[in-house]
């Protein structure tokens, strides 16, 4: 082996990496933004928005409230004024977690009588949900306990061996089956990755190949040959939709309890948001492999911070308001609303006009930055 060949050789790739600054950037980039979200990813069910209804008023019961949220796993965000209420909020996803106090909660508890409190809660993730209701039953024992030591220093109270009884409802999905909240997310997961990279490879590779000089000399412009190349790739996302669902239907018993034609009106909200990505990400990109990189600098935090895998609300604060940029965090509550709660446009529309933007704000970027010339 002659020496003098082998380092003229590495001079030259190490000469040639450092002028690939994208690629060089994204390299020393990704393993960074991976170690800090993976670094502060937690499976602990912690801060589960909840809505209150508390038809006593009363010391006893504000003192019922504040031992839940006292578990760090309750935070009470709505006040609600019926039950009504409660139910709407969990179909919209506004909360996990509904609590329900009786108007005779502070009585019967002086009096020493067993009093119900109800808990419901959103079982569409049914590893949260297995949780919350635990420490649901915990926090009842546990007030119980405390009560019952007061009335033992009474004279002539006898108290019963559970004054305060937590009875739980677990709502979508009652059998707490996992298949329910993992086949939804992962079919949003799929169609955003399909989506990113075939928009990467119908761009990119064409200008690999010296296609692209085909249609320096045509009078179309960026927008009309962005869009063109686009819509055919939606008919594609649509057809993996489909058979996504029936996989998910004849493989895991999951089926869509809402309306699928407006799971599928709505998720082209979605292919807007993804493929915009895609377009905008081969805009900046020379080669397939910068891409490819980069795309990964995109969909790798969609899938730690959108609550496809972990509750957001367990997250630092930081990465839970970075996860309302990211595409996929509306389509997964679009998704499960429609698949496992069967709820309607009513209660999802919140979802779309965030992904809407989203893909008006990537597609507009993406049409600024596009040259219809040979680089």
């Amino acid at each position: 082996m002659n020496l003098q060949r082998l380092f003229s050789i590495i001079r030259k790739e190490t000469a040639q990496l450092l002028r690939d600054r994208r690629t060089l950037g994204t390299i020393i980039t990704l393993p960074i933004i991976q170690m800090v979200l993976y670094g502060y990813l937690s499976n602990e069910v912690l801060h589960q928005p909840t809505a209150v209804w508390d038809q006593s008023a009363s010391t006893e019961s504000r003192a019922l409230v504040s031992t839940f949220e006292k578990t760090r796993y309750f935070s009470v965000r709505y006040w609600a004024s019926n039950l009504g209420e409660i139910e709407r909020r969990l179909d919209a996803g506004q909360v996990k977690v509904g609590l329900v106090i009786p108007p005779d909660y502070a009585k019967r508890l002086r009096g020493g009588e067993p009093v119900q409190v109800m808990i419901m809660v959103d079982a569409s993730d049914a590893t949260s949900a297995r949780v919350i209701l635990s420490v649901a039953g915990g926090v009842g024992a546990s007030i119980s306990r405390d009560v019952g030591i007061v009335q033992l220093a009474r004279a002539g109270l006898r108290p019963p061996p559970q004054p305060v009884e937590v009875r739980t409802r677990a709502w979508y999905n009652p059998n707490l089956q996992s298949q329910l909240f993992i086949v939804p997310g992962v079919l949003g997961l799929v169609l955003q990755f399909t989506t990113t990279f075939l928009t990467i490879g119908a761009i990119v590779r064409e200008r690999e190949l010296g296609t692209l000089e085909q249609l320096v000399v045509t009078p179309i412009r960026p927008s009309e040959l962005m869009l063109g190349k686009i819509l055919p790739l939606i008919g594609l996302g649509y057809i993996n939709l489909t058979f996504i669902l029936l996989l998910a239907w004849a493989w895991f018993g999951v089926t869509v309890k809402g309306s699928i034609l407006l799971l599928y009106v709505m998720t082209l909200a979605f292919f807007f948001s993804s493929l915009g990505i895609g377009t905008l990400l081969s805009t900046v990109s020379r080669t397939f492999q910068q891409a490819a990189q980069l795309a990964q600098l995109v969909l790798l935090p969609s899938i730690l911070i959108s609550g496809f895998l972990f509750p957001r609300e367990s997250l630092p604060k930081v990465l839970y308001w970075i996860g309302y940029a990211v595409p996929l965090t509306y389509f997964v509550t679009i998704i499960r609303g429609i698949l496992v709660k069967g709820v309607g446009f009513r209660y999802l529309y919140p979802q779309i006009i965030p992904l809407v933007f989203l893909g008006a704000v990537v597609f507009t970027l993406a049409i600024v930055r596009f040259q219809k010339k040979i680089d």
